[in-house]
């Protein structure tokens, strides 16, 4: 019984080390969780269209913007993740084709 427990710890420490996650944790991308990240920044779901991400985008940056109390740094992160998720929005080109 004491070999299987330690085979058991030795097997998860080695997938730990393998994938860089414990074998519990999901498999999410680091880009999955970066989108997730920059949705709950701005507020806006994960279906939102252009408009709904720039005007977000806009709340944001007024509540933030340095001549309001707010700094450089979180306008550097509102303006990230308004690019990001622009970035994940479909070509409007190749969506009518």
């Amino acid at each position: 019984m004491t070999r299987l427990v330690v085979f058991a710890v030795l097997a998860v420490v080695v997938w730990k080390m393998a994938t860089g996650r414990w074998p519990w944790q999901p498999n999410v991308s680091t880009r999955a969780q970066a989108l997730f990240r920059a949705r709950k920044l701005l507020g806006v779901r994960a279906d939102a269209h252009r408009g709904d991400i720039i005007e977000a985008h806009k709340r944001l940056i007024a509540i933030v913007h340095p001549d309001r109390g707010g700094t450089n740094d979180q306008v550097h992160e509102a303006n990230a993740a308004r690019d990001l998720l622009l970035d994940e929005l479909p070509d409007p080109v190749t969506e009518t084709r």
